[in-house]
């Protein structure tokens, strides 16, 4: 299995962010995917290679120009306004009762009408990491399409909480996203994105929302009582062509693999009737028990079933790397995720 990764991602480094009130040290910070690419290179997958340069269109196809270009010009228009702060970050936004139509000419404004939290710092090299992401998701993509079983993009930043106009969630482009309308747009019939990661992909959700042509599954903690709170529930189902083609699978705290497996089971089954020519995975490490901001407690065996689980499906997989916080176990559990599919045969699920 291949993995796809460029220095590039390690660009955006903030050191705080705005979480329960407070200004934290950050999370998503470089030494997530510098754990994870160590582990990789130990367990000697195979190559690890950097990703293809591509056009902002494929970008676009899943991304607001609009919103593209703001990410673009971010820092520039910050300079441009005086402000001298390295880490951004947004304070008000257009919730119900303001308008949405009109993009304002400040800064702020612009900030807030593009983003859905406060806990996504930006600097001076947010555009560079995750435009490199999304080129590391869409090199993936082209690893499947050139024959290859499965492939690993070590996406960082992540995507799964961008959506087509907003950032949040510590996501600016939504990588499984983007790889999913590539494989599409370069022939491949139906795409499932199965996403594992502790927090709902309310992005991906919202891109696929009305498409019968990608499937979009999570399993989640409950939106009810975690981020990112207005997505994720069980009976959104998908509108327009999309009804029956978004499945969500809310869990509460405390779970554990027992019935966090029934989902993953009941998950897969699914997938299996809607029979896709290639599954992505967005691939999050924080189900974890001792991750230092989720409330699930799968331990590090269970990520070895998850892997051999989804290989049970018999799909073309790309691996697109999500959340998973800094921890010693971030690699370990990463790779147990990876071996688990590529040894499939030899796991007692």
């Amino acid at each position: 299995m291949k993995t796809i990764f460029s220095p590039d991602q390690l660009l955006h480094a903030p050191t705080k962010e705005i979480s329960d009130g407070k200004l934290v040290a950050a999370h998503e910070v470089p030494a997530r995917a510098e754990i994870i690419l160590e582990h990789i290179r130990k367990a000697q997958f195979g190559e690890i290679q950097p990703p293809k340069e591509f056009t902002l269109n494929a970008i676009l196809k899943v991304h607001d120009t609009d919103y593209v270009h703001f990410l673009q010009d971010f820092w520039k228009l910050w300079q441009e306004a005086g402000r001298t702060e390295e880490e951004v970050f947004p304070f008000v936004w257009p919730v119900h009762g303001l308008r949405h139509d009109i993009v304002p000419d400040h800064i702020d404004g612009k900030l807030g009408f593009y983003s859905f939290d406060a806990g996504s710092p930006m600097g001076a090299h947010t555009w560079t990491a995750a435009r490199s992401s999304a080129e590391t998701a869409l090199t993936g993509a082209d690893l499947i399409l050139s024959g290859e079983g499965a492939a690993f993009a070590l996406c960082r930043p992540p995507g799964h909480h961008a959506h087509r106009r907003l950032y949040g969630g510590y996501c600016f482009l939504n990588n499984a996203a983007i790889a999913a309308q590539h494989l599409r747009d370069q022939g491949v019939g139906k795409v499932t994105i199965l996403d594992v990661d502790y927090h709902h992909g309310n992005g991906t959700q919202a891109i696929f929302y009305d498409r019968a042509d990608v499937q979009f599954l999570s399993i989640h903690a409950d939106p009810k009582v975690e981020f990112p709170y207005y997505l994720g529930h069980a009976n959104e189902r998908g509108l327009k062509e999309g009804a029956g083609y978004n499945h969500n699978y809310p869990l509460p705290h405390g779970t554990s693999w027992d019935k966090w497996g029934e989902a993953l089971e009941d998950a897969c089954r699914t997938i299996m009737k809607f029979a896709p020519d290639v599954v992505i995975v967005s691939l999050g490490m924080d189900p974890y028990e001792n991750d230092p901001i989720s409330q699930f407690r799968l331990k590090t065996d269970d990520f070895t079933r998850i892997g051999a689980r989804i290989a049970q499906l018999g799909c073309p997989t790309l691996f697109v790397m999500e959340g998973g916080y800094l921890i010693g176990e971030l690699g370990v559990n990463c790779t147990k995720a990876l071996s688990g599919y590529l040894d499939a045969e030899k796991i007692s699920l």
